[in-house]
């Protein structure tokens, strides 16, 4: 029904904010199944988890991947973690949308200082903490979220440290508000992600079916970049790429490595094996036909 991203610098009370959302949520009418997915459950040391670049890369894959087998439309599903890279955030967001779900960020607003002494303190009590030097890298690469992206938002906001938490947290409140609201043709302040081509098509299982996607894409892209340098400059009403296929509704100016960009998402989106969906194009006119499909979403959307 719902994913959550507990966002935050390391020490800012994340964990606990989790704890009294889950136990909101459970005491809520809704009576939703709701489960905590964090590095405990994998009984991984954070110290050891953020001690190198391969090493974080591989906790934030196995979180996923959790995340990925536990999406369902009758539970609600909470990321206790640091979530501090946009990308990462951006790549729960595709799940959800993917899973036609509701997603928001409860974001543990603390001050640097702060956290630095609740590490601190942890420390003194023989608690689980992070390393000074550890503590110190993830806080200068912490990527603070910001309610205009979509990844992003809903943003529910909560300031332990001025006002403590609690399950009567106005952040938490409003958080389980939103998620439990019922939905209806009147509900205009919850929405639900709707899971585009990109996210539905998922399963590439031979070397050929990955070959006709990249090659296929890239003469979708290969089209608009030649469509817009005849155009000098000019407008753009649309690119068609070929016969028989939809057009490219573009009206501005897209550069290459915005295309570029875009290829590579909806390449590692549509490759993603743990979702569900149809079978993938299995030829390059299937496989142009979902790539321009995205195109119009992204494009649309920007």
């Amino acid at each position: 029904m719902a994913l959550v991203v507990i966002c935050g610098q390391p020490s800012s009370g994340k964990s606990k904010a989790a704890i009294f959302l889950a136990e909101a949520l459970k005491e809520s009418e809704s009576k939703l199944q709701v489960r905590i997915i964090d590095e405990a459950c994998f009984h991984l040391d954070r110290n050891q988890s953020y001690a190198n670049m391969p090493s974080e890369k591989n906790l934030r894959g196995v979180l996923r991947s959790e995340v990925d087998r536990s999406l369902s439309r009758d539970s609600i599903i909470i990321v206790d973690s640091l979530n501090s890279i946009k990308g990462y955030r951006y790549e729960l967001w595709c799940l959800a949308r993917a899973a036609g779900i509701r997603y928001c960020v409860l974001y543990s607003d603390v001050e640097e200082t702060v956290c630095r002494k609740w590490n601190e303190d942890r420390r003194e009590k023989g608690e689980a903490c992070y390393d000074d030097s550890i503590f110190e890298d993830l806080v200068r690469r912490f990527e603070k979220p910001d309610r205009k992206n979509r990844w992003d938002s809903p943003l529910f906001e909560l300031w332990p440290h001025r006002e403590g938490i609690e399950k009567s947290s106005p952040a938490i409140v409003d958080a389980v508000s939103y998620l439990t609201k019922k939905v209806d043709s009147k509900t205009r302040d919850v929405k639900i992600l709707q899971p585009t081509i990109a996210t539905q098509t998922t399963r590439f299982s031979d070397a050929n079916s990955l070959y006709e996607l990249d090659k296929a894409t890239q003469e979708v892209t290969n089209a608009i970049v030649e469509a817009q340098s005849h155009a000098l400059g000019g407008p753009l009403n649309g690119v068609s790429v070929g016969k028989d296929l939809p057009t490219v509704n573009i009206s501005r100016a897209v550069g290459l490595p915005e295309l570029r960009r875009m290829r590579r998402t909806f390449i590692k989106l549509t490759g993603q094996t743990s979702l569900s969906g149809p079978p993938p194009p299995s030829d390059s006119e299937s496989a142009k036909r979902m790539f321009i499909d995205y195109l119009n979403r992204e494009l649309g959307t920007s």
